[in-house]
């Protein structure tokens, strides 16, 4: 790879990255549910978050010297590094010294979904493994709630998914 490219360039390799990456995920996802159904399907892909999200919040402590137990200033750094933080637009809210909330205000799967007319993606089985998974790996104290996650009604929220995260 050339080292020498400037930091916006980067940062588009980046982002073309976490878009192969997501495609790559909905594309197996898509194949499996044609074949076996979408229950199959979610739990298969239940099956493979529980692992990758420990995957990747161990690579994201290792790159960003994130140590292990590091409460939830340890988890909000991590949230940030995440591939889906180049693709989506996230806010952490109502911050308190013992949580915050974490919402996903637009998600590049269910925008794209809501604008082809479809039902948004029941992801809300797979997002409490792996939300929890993550939280788990930076700090095993930290606890995980869900607010609202698709196939919950949307209710006029101005985000799709949201989780609380406390110790």
């Amino acid at each position: 790879m050339n080292n020498d490219l400037d930091k916006e360039t980067m940062r588009g390799i980046l982002e073309d990255f976490a878009k192969n990456w997501l495609a790559h995920d909905g594309l197996w996802f898509q194949a499996v549910e044609k074949q076996y159904g979408i229950d199959k399907a979610i739990e298969l892909d239940t099956e493979a978050w529980a692992k990758f999200t420990v995957i990747e919040a161990r690579r994201i402590m290792k790159r960003h010297n994130i140590p292990e137990n590091s409460g939830l200033e340890g988890l909000k750094k991590a949230l940030g590094f995440r591939l889906y933080a180049f693709l989506n637009v996230q806010e952490i809210r109502n911050e308190t010294e013992n949580s915050f909330e974490f919402m996903m205000v637009d998600c590049r799967v269910q925008s794209a979904r809501k604008r082809k007319g479809l039902d948004l993606f029941p992801c809300k089985s797979v997002g409490i493994v792996e939300y929890e998974g993550f939280a788990k790996t930076i700090d095993p104290r930290i606890k995980t709630k869900c607010i609202q996650c698709p196939p919950d009604a949307e209710a006029g929220n101005d985000f799709y998914c949201g989780w609380i995260f406390s110790i």
